[in-house]
């Protein structure tokens, strides 16, 4: 089962590469994120934990979130890395990869400029 976590959010990209983001643009689409998450100054956690300093952030590695499900900490203790690539990919459709994570109840973000614009909004908050 661990594999096929892992497996599932690092595969390969078809050697794609993620295009760039419009960090405006992603503000915008952050509304659909922000029902269960902040970032900024201040920014704490909620249903989701917080996400100043996502894109580099070992999964699941919020102390204080005390939500996270097991697969997901699974992927923490594995190392996974929440690189531009991984959050794509996990943006997209967060229930076909963990399937019992409370991201499963969102739908996704199905264009991938969307998700490309909202990675580069969250690249905005480092800490």
């Amino acid at each position: 089962m661990t594999f096929a976590l892992s497996g599932a959010l690092l595969a390969a990209c078809g050697g794609s590469a993620l295009a760039a983001g419009d960090a405006a643009k992603g503000k915008e689409v952050f509304q659909k994120c922000a029902l269960c998450h902040r970032v900024g100054p201040g920014a704490t956690t909620l249903i989701g934990p917080e996400l100043n300093g996502i894109v580099g952030r070992k999964a699941a590695s919020i102390a204080n979130y005390p939500m996270y499900s097991e697969r997901m900490k699974t992927l923490g203790e594995l190392g996974v890395v929440w690189t531009e690539e991984n959050l794509d990919k996990w943006l997209a459709n967060p229930k076909a990869i963990l399937p019992d994570s409370y991201m499963s109840m969102f739908p996704g973000i199905p264009e991938a400029s969307d998700r490309a614009n909202v990675i580069a909004y969250l690249k905005t908050f480092t800490q």
